[in-house]
Formats: C-alpha cells, sequence, structure tokens
C-alpha cells in the first residue's frame, strides 16, 4: 500500500524577505505622511502670515465698522494752484524802478513852507490844509527803515500803486528821521519826496503831525477812483 504525499514545506527565507519588505514600505509611508504634514503646516503658516500683513492697519487699528453702501461720500477735488505771473511781476518791478528817477529835480515843485509840502496845481491850498490837519483817516501805511535805496524805490512804487487800485485815499510813509544815519542825515527823505512827485496817483503830500511821525513821515493823497 502506497502510503500519501507529505504536504509543501514552508521557505523561512521567503517569509522573512516580505516581512522586511512590509516594514520598509510602512517606514517610508510614514515618513512620506510626516512630510507632508510639514508641507502643510508650512503652508498653513504661510497663509497666516499673508493674512496678517494683508489685514496689517486693521489690526493696528483695532475693529473697524463697514460704512454703509447707501451712506454718501464726498470726494475731495484736488484744486491745482493758481500760475504765478512771475515774469509780469518782475516786468512790473523793472519800469518802477525805472520810472521813479533819483535825478528828478523836484524842488520847484515842493511849497516853500515850513515841511516842503506839495500839491498838483488841480489840488488847492485847502485841501492840503485839510491833509495837514487830519481831514482823511489814514488807510495804510509803508515803514521804509532799514531798506537800502532801490528796495525803498521799488517798495514804495508798488505801495502807491496797489494802494491806488485798492481805491485807498489817504496812506502814509514813513522814511525816519536818520537819526541812525551818518552826520544824522535823513538818507531817505529827499528821495521820497522826489519819488512821490514822480507818480500820477500822488495828489498831495504834506509832512506828518508829530503824533503821526513828524520830520519822518509823510501823509500822501491819492486820487479816488
Amino acid at each position: 500500500m502506497t502510503s500519501p504525499p507529505s504536504p509543501p514545506r514552508s521557505r523561512p527565507s521567503a517569509a522573512l524577505h516580505s516581512l522586511q519588505d512590509l516594514k520598509l514600505l510602512q517606514r517610508e509611508l510614514a515618513l512620506a505622511r510626516r512630510a507632508e504634514e510639514e508641507r502643510r503646516e508650512r503652508e498653513a503658516a504661510a497663509a497666516r502670515l499673508a493674512e496678517q500683513e494683508r489685514r496689517i492697519f486693521e489690526l493696528s487699528v483695532g475693529p473697524v465698522t463697514r460704512l454703509a453702501a447707501q451712506q454718501a461720500r464726498v470726494l475731495h477735488q484736488r484744486q491745482r494752484p493758481a500760475p504765478e505771473p512771475l515774469q509780469r511781476e518782475a516786468d512790473e518791478r523793472q519800469v518802477l524802478l525805472q520810472a521813479l528817477s533819483d535825478d528828478f529835480d523836484v524842488d520847484t515843485l515842493l511849497e516853500t513852507d515850513e515841511s516842503l509840502s506839495f500839491r498838483r496845481p488841480e489840488i488847492s491850498q485847502e485841501v492840503v490844509r485839510k491833509l495837514r490837519r487830519g481831514h482823511w483817516s489814514l488807510q495804510a501805511q509803508l515803514d521804509l527803515h532799514g531798506l537800502r535805496r532801490d528796495q525803498a524805490r521799488e517798495a514804495l512804487g508798488h505801495f502807491i500803486q496797489e494802494s491806488a487800485r485798492r481805491g485807498l485815499r489817504c496812506v502814509r510813509v514813513v522814511h525816519g528821521k536818520g537819526n541812525g544815519s551818518p552826520g544824522r542825515e535823513p538818507v531817505l527823505k529827499a528821495r521820497v519826496r522826489r519819488w512821490l512827485v514822480q507818480k500820477n496817483q500822488v495828489l498831495a503830500f504834506v509832512q506828518a503831525r508829530a503824533s503821526d511821525g513828524g520830520s519822518g513821515a509823510l501823509m500822501v493823497l491819492l486820487a479816488g477812483t
């Protein structure tokens, strides 16, 4: 009688090899999962940082309230500064300098009174007396103290022109008494009279009263508009 065949024997080396492969695969999967988790954490951290940078103003000032959509908004239009006529102003200054001459002979036009007043032919003596007594209220003043000759001439020409343009009638020009000048002689006193006579807007001028500056100032009557 023939005996039954015996069962096949297992191969220990093949089983051991399969177990090592499984452990290696599990380790690789664990490393892959860890790498994926680290990648997601980095992306989440970067997203949080980007959100903080986007909301940096809101986070700095605290909670804000959004304006209602229907609330009216005011849009401010930016206004351009008005152009400055620099060339025209420079031309006008040059005209003023050229128009007022230091060589103009004024002595023959001054009244021979104690203050050497001036009046145009159409202006009566009564007008000069009223000007001396303060009949017209003082409306503007120009102080020439500390200015050089050309500066004073330009300032005076502009002052008379602007005062006449504004319709002023009575103004005062302070030229000083010369107390601080060499020889205590007023440097601008004679020049101011000479310049004023050359301005068509000037109808008359007299020495100011003591309370208004005395010999250091002139009261000037301008043509009315």
